[in-house]
């Protein structure tokens, strides 16, 4: 099991990037894919998790209105549209695949069984 993000880059902030999670190796759509990030000097923290039917979602709130989360199942890819980017965005992502979907667990790192390598996002002022 495998996974590549990839999609990050140095951004103006009022900007978009859209990041994106290839996995391999598994049966993809019965996953719950997540999206964490971590800032410098600081803890990894939580962004957005989507259900393996896509139905479902789930933001931390200072990312909801501006990030969206999507997969497509014929592509094993799951994606993190970010939009009107802000300095205190500026961190390193990483996507995270898990068994199934839990609204009690998507937050937590340790429920995630598979992570991707990170990709870094600038957002400069």
């Amino acid at each position: 099991v495998q996974l590549q993000a990839s999609g990050g880059g140095l951004v103006q902030a009022g900007g978009s990037l859209r990041l994106s999670c290839a996995t391999s190796g598994r049966t993809y759509s019965a996953y719950a894919m997540g999206w964490f990030r971590q800032a410098p000097g600081n803890e990894r923290k939580f962004v957005a998790a989507i259900s393996g039917s896509g139905k479902r979602t789930n933001y931390v709130d200072s990312v909801k209105g501006r990030f969206i989360i999507s997969r497509d199942a014929a592509k094993n890819t799951a994606y993190l549209q970010m939009n009107s980017l802000k300095p205190a965005d500026t961190a390193v992502y990483y996507c995270a695949s898990k068994a199934d979907y839990s609204e009690s667990e998507v937050a937590l790192m340790a429920a995630y069984e598979f992570w991707g390598q990170g990709t870094l996002v600038t957002v400069s002022s």
